[in-house]
């Protein structure tokens, strides 16, 4: 727990490297490019994974870093951090304000600590390090009367389902950051998310943020979360599972209720 407790204070540090850079600089940094995948990205994205490494390689040279931006050939270390620079790319290149840096530390592809930062609305919040609670989060009860937020993509099934959950859900919130989202779960303003397509880097700091406000994060099958699923819910248990399933039952071309 200490060691936690230290890596903790590393990765604030690391963070607040790159959000101080980012919030100075960044602007200027901020024409878009393609990658070969299409997805957006800058500069900014490269120098802000650039400065975060290089404070985490020289507080924590045995621990490995993993970036979006370094790519990814298979699974992460058995041990490493996950760094997403700029979860939310798109938002910051046209200057909108819902952006984050997203960086945790996952030891046998378990998230134990993670720190968000939001340097546009001046947030940032830190997980891990504790016990999570014995207490699972509650929530609204029904679809009916749940705030959902959505991202990634699904493919041609994607709208259909779409369309589908903002006649049931009570609220439907497209934040364009995976990271967001999780923090939106964790503090309450949304109910609960759904993430198509997860990357590691994009969910593991908010899954440590959720679990240790006592929410469920799920992947395939409704199960606990896991690397290489193609789909992440959080929230409370049973609402996190029911999304799951109703994704799952569109995506292979059921009516997803």
């Amino acid at each position: 727990m200490t060691r936690e407790r230290e890596l903790l204070g590393v990765a604030t540090e690391a963070v607040e490297e790159g959000a101080r850079w980012l919030a100075d600089e960044g602007a200027a940094w901020s024409r878009t490019r393609f990658k070969p995948s299409g997805e957006e990205v800058t500069d900014a994205d490269v120098e802000v994974e650039r400065r975060i490494s290089a404070v985490l390689a020289r507080r924590t040279p045995d621990v490995p870093v993993v970036g979006e931006e370094s790519g990814l050939g298979g699974p992460p270390p058995r041990r490493c951090w996950l760094l997403d620079p700029i979860d939310g790319t798109m938002n910051f290149a046209r200057g909108g304000p819902l952006y984050g840096l997203s960086l945790a530390y996952v030891v046998e592809g378990v998230p134990r600590l993670g720190v968000i930062d939001a340097p546009a609305l001046g947030r940032r919040w830190s997980a891990g390090a504790g016990d999570f609670p014995v207490e699972e989060a509650t929530g609204p009860g029904s679809l009916s009367r749940t705030v959902v937020g959505v991202s990634g993509t699904g493919g041609s099934r994607w709208g259909t389902f779409l369309g589908r959950l903002h006649d049931e859900a009570y609220r439907v919130r497209s934040h364009g950051a995976m990271s967001l989202d999780l923090v939106g779960v964790a503090e309450g303003w949304i109910d609960a998310c759904l993430c198509i397509g997860p990357q590691p880097w994009d969910v593991a700091a908010g899954t440590v943020l959720v679990r240790e406000r006592g929410g469920a994060v799920l992947g395939a099958g409704g199960t606990d979360f896991t690397w290489g699923s193609a789909v992440l819910a959080a929230g409370p248990r049973s609402l996190a599972r029911e999304l799951v399933a109703r994704w799952e039952a569109a995506a292979a071309g059921g009516h997803g209720s």
